[in-house]
């Protein structure tokens, strides 16, 4: 079977065009696969944490015979699209804080699995050489200006309400552009020893590569600690009983997610990092299929 990667589509009807054929022209919140089809779809948004997590669960879909789609998306399509069954799951949700707006809106409807990852968290991120330890003590660097990602994440809807809650940030403006076009900023600041404040996530392998710190964050506009959880499509367990069983059994470390983020950033492919990944650790693999269908 063959894993495919979909270049990223820019609206979210041609993706429930594309996935309708795939799902014999169902768009309800069941594909009506039946339990001998082979075919998944695995919704993501392209951030380093998310396309490490999503090519290792779908390199394991694959390796059990299934012909794995994953489908980049920005982060509110991605949440609608498993909602309608256009996708069949998701490990990409970040809660309770930076995905509440989507989950709010499309809980109801999916198939809530839990946790996948535990420890995440999310807040402003400036080099350790910068002589700022809280968001209180902002005055005047990096021209009163914090460098974000995309518009619809969830960290910059946080970032939003911390220029609001925080007085001194009231002339300060949040740019956002994309997670790579970030940390490319990320990269030259620190070459150039240059003041830079950028929204920042954990597990990411910036804070391997770099000398960062966080923030405090004392008005709490970040949350607190976060975990990262799994979803399905409604009807998922009936249609596919063992795609449902791997995702339900998907959980791994801050630590295993690094690996796989670091072997992408030094160049390697997301699914051969993915499949190194999985040489590596098959007793976490094999607790995760343990009860498949044989």
């Amino acid at each position: 079977m063959k894993l495919k990667t979909l270049s990223k589509l820019g609206m979210a009807l041609g993706l429930g065009l594309m996935l309708a054929a795939c799902n014999g022209g169902d768009t309800g919140s069941s594909s009506g696969k039946d339990s001998n089809s082979k075919e998944v779809n695995l919704a993501y948004v392209e951030w380093d944490t998310e396309i490490a997590s999503t090519n290792v669960v779908g390199q394991v879909l694959e390796d059990l015979g299934y012909e794995v789609t994953l489908t980049p998306l920005d982060n509110a399509i991605m949440w609608e699209a498993v909602s309608k069954g256009e996708a069949d799951g998701m490990v990409a949700a970040w809660l309770p804080h930076t995905h509440a707006d989507q989950y709010d809106k499309y809980s109801a409807d999916l198939d809530e699995l839990g946790e996948n990852l535990a420890g995440a968290k999310i807040g402003l991120v400036v080099p350790q050489y910068m002589d700022v330890n809280s968001i209180e003590d902002l005055t005047n660097e990096a021209d009163h200006t914090i460098t974000g990602i995309e518009p619809g994440a969830g960290i910059t809807a946080a970032t939003e309400k911390a220029l609001e809650d925080y007085d001194n940030l009231a002339d300060w403006s949040l740019v956002t552009s994309s997670s790579g076009a970030m940390t490319t900023s990320l990269d030259k600041a620190l070459k150039n020893n240059e003041e830079i404040i950028v929204t920042g996530w954990s597990p990411h392998w910036k804070f391997a590569k770099y000398e960062l710190k966080y923030l405090e964050d004392p008005k709490g506009s970040y949350g607190g600690e976060e975990t990262i959880n799994t979803f399905a499509r409604k009807g998922l367990k009936e249609d596919l009983p063992d795609v449902h069983t791997v995702l339900d059994n998907f959980h791994w470390t801050p630590e295993d997610m690094e690996s796989v983020m670091s072997e992408i950033t030094d160049g390697k492919d997301p699914k051969d990092a993915a499949k190194d990944w999985i040489a590596a650790n098959s007793d976490k693999v094999k607790e995760w299929t343990k009860d498949v269908a044989k």
